[in-house]
């Protein structure tokens, strides 16, 4: 056994296949992959890494297998899910996580191949463990897997209270401790036991609340919308596969397999993306053009993939007469809130929380009210980019192109949040 001292949770014991995959490569490799990308460009202390992170998981999870009485291969398999469940991410997290899924196909809890081969193979073997069956619970696979990845695992549990403490604000405060003893199964889907609608609402409440201030927060995106803009230059190349200096062009599977150290390196390495990699470095980012509400916004836009965002970036380019280079269209997905279908048990039945609480609906409207569709460029080109993006994606804005709040309604969080 292992004890390991965690900023979270104090002290974290690690043993069985878990000790022994803790020094694998694949594992080892989160030590330097960050928790929340970019987010460290607003709060600086957000250093915090998906190693540790999955070591709270690990913890979480092996506390719910004991008051779930669940023991044994099972609990073992459980274990060492949790553990792994964050080996698929590529460099800086989620932030690249669509760009890599275009160009592969994977998501970041693919993990089928990572786990059967390898010493990480090696050691499930040693422990008679079906890498198969470890991939699946990753990808919140059967009964057990909703532990590993569902609406009230404890993945969840673990982030927003880690991504909390890190950045200190005191949003994500939730009370693990007790999800994890109300936590049962009951005809085979994990829910919480009577008497805890509050409990599953404060894990609603503190994912609400962390949205506006840490993980979508403006120059968070902004600078996660200029890395994705240099990865995909890196992974471009040139048409004959190399750039200007005669340096092959980054593979998609590659840059999968980074960590941040190793992806700001190639940046910095190739003329195409030297200039982005500076930027990012100096905290020189771009500047908000527009930041357009949900009702402002044509639902084809929302609505639009990749590569039709990218020709509205050119048109709008060139209608300010600026390098195409110098516009960033960030459009994030339609609001959703995935912790809303958590189950609770209420007299005796299993019912999702969106049915039995009345703060989810009110949840949802700020969640569509936080959304913001933006348009970046370099501080100085901001006035032309803006009013070009307005007339080419035809938003329904009146007066300012940049704005948080609505007349009448209350400043959003991220007011409050460092800017």
């Amino acid at each position: 056994m292992k004890t390991i001292k965690d900023s979270v949770h104090d002290h974290i014991e690690v043993a069985g296949v878990a000790r022994d995959l803790l020094d694998t490569s694949a594992v080892q490799r989160l030590r330097h992959v960050r928790q929340l990308g970019t987010v460290d460009l607003v709060y600086p202390s957000a250093n915090h890494t998906r190693f540790e992170h999955s070591l709270g998981v690990y913890h979480l999870a092996d506390r719910a297998l004991s008051h779930l009485g669940i023991e044994g291969r099972q609990a073992e398999r459980v274990r060492a899910a949790a553990l792994l469940h964050d080996v698929g991410h590529g460099p800086y997290s989620h932030n690249l996580e669509a760009l890599v899924h275009r160009r592969t196909g994977k998501f970041h809890d693919d993990v089928d191949e990572l786990l059967a081969t390898g010493e990480v193979a090696t050691i499930l073997a040693t422990h008679d463990l079906d890498p198969d069956r470890i991939a699946g619970l990753v990808a919140g696979e059967g009964r057990l897997g909703q532990l590993v990845s569902g609406e009230l695992d404890v993945d969840r549990m673990d982030y927003l209270v880690r991504d909390a403490h890190h950045t200190g604000v005191p949003y994500g405060t939730v009370d693990h401790g007790r999800l994890v003893r109300e936590l049962r199964f009951v005809d085979g889907e994990l829910a919480l036991a009577e008497g805890n609608v509050q409990t599953a609402e404060s894990l609603l409440l503190a994912r609400a609340l962390m949205n506006p201030t840490v993980y979508s927060h403006p120059v968070a995106r902004i600078g996660k919308a200029m890395l994705r803009r240099a990865a995909e230059r890196l992974l471009d190349g040139d048409s004959d596969g190399e750039n200007e200096r005669g340096d092959e062009a980054i593979d998609a599977e590659d840059l999968r397999r980074m960590d941040d150290h190793d992806l700001l390196v190639a940046l910095r390495s190739h003329d195409r993306t030297a200039t982005d990699a500076a930027r990012l470095g100096r905290r020189d980012l771009y500047k908000r053009a527009v930041w357009a509400e949900l009702r402002d916004t044509p639902d084809e836009i929302v609505d639009a993939d990749h590569a039709t965002v990218r020709g509205w970036e050119a048109e709008i380019a060139d209608s300010a007469g600026v390098d195409a280079g110098d516009v960033i269209l960030d459009v994030p997905a339609r609001p959703s809130m995935t912790e809303s279908s958590s189950r609770v048990v209420v007299s005796s039945e299993i019912r999702p929380l969106g049915r039995q609480s009345t703060l989810v609906e009110a949840l949802n409207t700020t969640q569509r009210d936080q959304w913001r569709l933006g348009v970046y460029a370099p501080g100085d080109l901001t006035e032309r980019v803006g009013t070009a993006a307005v007339s080419v994606l035809g938003l329904d804005i009146d007066g300012t192109l940049v704005s948080d709040v609505r007349p009448g309604i209350h400043a959003t969080l991220d007011e409050f949040a460092t800017k």
